[in-house]
């Protein structure tokens, strides 16, 4: 049944970030309609009681709030500028991982076709979407936010970082930032101790209790990095970490075994180092990234 405190939807891209969304907005009471490129993605939303628009023009007519997750930028503009005109004076948000700056250059477009819009990123795997452990972070037009907040908390929690359009993406970036690199160092760690016949799975078990002890030293980095002194509070100097680093990209190689996750780091440290700041905390590793 339709809930009338949800003003209807129109999701456009039903790949499977797109279908989760659809999905929580549907089982919420709210009047969704789908659209996807390729046709038969639908078709469960629909017999569940969604709405199949055959055309992105036709599926944007009845709906108040247009919800676009496609594959990136150049995407939403293939889709969007051809029904610009049907757009006009509708609430659009975009929900596709765009840049910081895409999302600014997709407000302008936006303003200049009198569309309000809002920009989220989504910090949740779609089987996530609707569950306690769904986040998602906007920013851009306030007035979209506030009158489709109720909608958007069938998603998950809502923050909203202000009206610039891209600081939802900043955030939600620089959060994937870490995931990918987290990832990446668990998959290099996995292949080190399978060389000695450990499963990947007996491994997961043991990193993710390491991670989680890890992550409580994030709040003593950050305030040594906003403070700028790196020589203060020294948990670790730069030598220290490169011989470290140096160490563990030599038993990389000795199990056969590329390093390639932690080059990039190992990288910046090498540089650090050079320049003379070898005695200071491996937290400036920050200011290579910096370019200083």
């Amino acid at each position: 049944m339709t809930n009338t405190q949800h003003s209807p939807v129109t999701v456009l891209g039903l790949g499977a970030m797109g279908s989760a969304l659809a999905w929580a907005f549907h089982k919420g009471g709210v009047a969704t309609t789908v659209w996807n490129r390729t046709p038969g993605k639908d078709s469960e939303l629909v017999a569940a009681g969604a709405v199949s628009a055959a055309t992105a023009g036709e599926a944007v007519r009845t709906a108040e709030l247009v919800v676009v997750v496609l594959l990136d930028h150049a995407s939403v503009h293939e889709i969007l500028d051809p029904i610009a005109a049907q757009l006009t004076g509708k609430q659009l948000l975009n929900l596709t991982s765009t840049s910081p700056e895409q999302s600014r250059e997709l407000a302008g477009w936006a303003a200049e076709h009198g569309i309000e819009i809002l920009d989220g990123g989504i910090m949740a795997v779609p089987a996530m979407i609707g569950t306690e452990g769904s986040s998602i972070l906007y920013s851009g037009s306030e007035a979209v936010f506030t009158a489709h907040r109720p909608t958007l908390e069938l998603l998950g929690s809502v923050e909203f970082f202000g009206t610039d359009p891209g600081l939802a993406a900043l955030w939600d970036f620089s959060l994937l930032t870490i995931m990918y690199t987290m990832f990446g160092g668990f998959f290099q760690g996995a292949a080190l101790v399978g060389s000695a016949g450990v499963t990947a799975s007996e491994f997961a078990a043991r990193a993710s209790n390491w991670v989680a002890a890890m992550s409580q030293l994030l709040p003593p980095f950050g305030r040594i990095i906003d403070t700028g002194d790196y020589t203060s509070e020294v948990f670790q100097d730069l030598v220290f970490t490169k011989t470290a680093l140096d160490t563990l990209r030599q038993a990389a190689s000795d199990a056969g075994i590329t390093a390639e996750p932690l080059a990039g780091f190992a990288d910046l440290v090498d540089r650090q180092v050079t320049a003379g700041h070898g005695a200071a905390a491996f937290e400036r590793t920050i200011e290579a990234l910096r370019g200083k």
